[in-house]
């Protein structure tokens, strides 16, 4: 399975916005230019975060967007499904019946092995990511980034949000 390039985006930008203070906002350009992204294909992404209720935005000049709700109620899967959508990453197309040496007219009674590992699979996939929240995540950058970046890369934040 290969996700796209905005699932990336929208978990990082929602780090950064788990970090403003109350009241405040920060641009698509600012988000933009923090990750080195192009504007227009960021705003996709958070877009699609908006749609799904994750984050709110505002217009005008101190507008932008910040997290819906408190980082401890938002887990990565919110954030994968806003962008990716919700359907399973397998499909079955049920090719099992193609087979020449099964009899006309004879029915499974439950679905085929391979779909139903592939579906246990996606689901454990799915709770891996709902058991990780944006705070935990936050905490784990404040742990593995380095002070004086962390430190920085909140100030350059606060300079830029409304």
């Amino acid at each position: 399975m290969i996700l796209k390039s905005q699932v990336e985006w929208a978990l990082h930008c929602c780090a950064i916005l788990a970090g403003l203070p109350e009241g405040r906002y920060l641009s698509t350009k600012a988000l933009a230019e923090l990750h080195g992204l192009p504007k227009e294909y960021l705003s996709k992404a958070l877009q699609s975060l908006s749609q799904a209720s994750l984050v709110n935005t505002t217009l005008g000049p101190s507008g932008g967007y910040r997290l819906a709700r408190s980082p401890s109620e938002i887990n990565f899967l919110d954030i994968v499904e806003a962008v990716e959508g919700k359907a399973r990453s397998f499909t079955c197309t049920n090719i099992r019946e193609n087979n020449p040496c099964r009899p006309a007219g004879y029915c499974d009674s439950k679905p085929c092995a391979v779909a139903r590992v592939m579906w246990e699979a996606d689901e454990a996939w799915r709770n891996t990511l709902r058991a990780v929240r944006l705070s935990d995540l936050v905490g784990t950058l404040s742990e593995e980034v380095p002070a004086d970046i962390w430190q920085g890369t909140f100030q350059w934040v606060l300079q830029r949000a409304g």
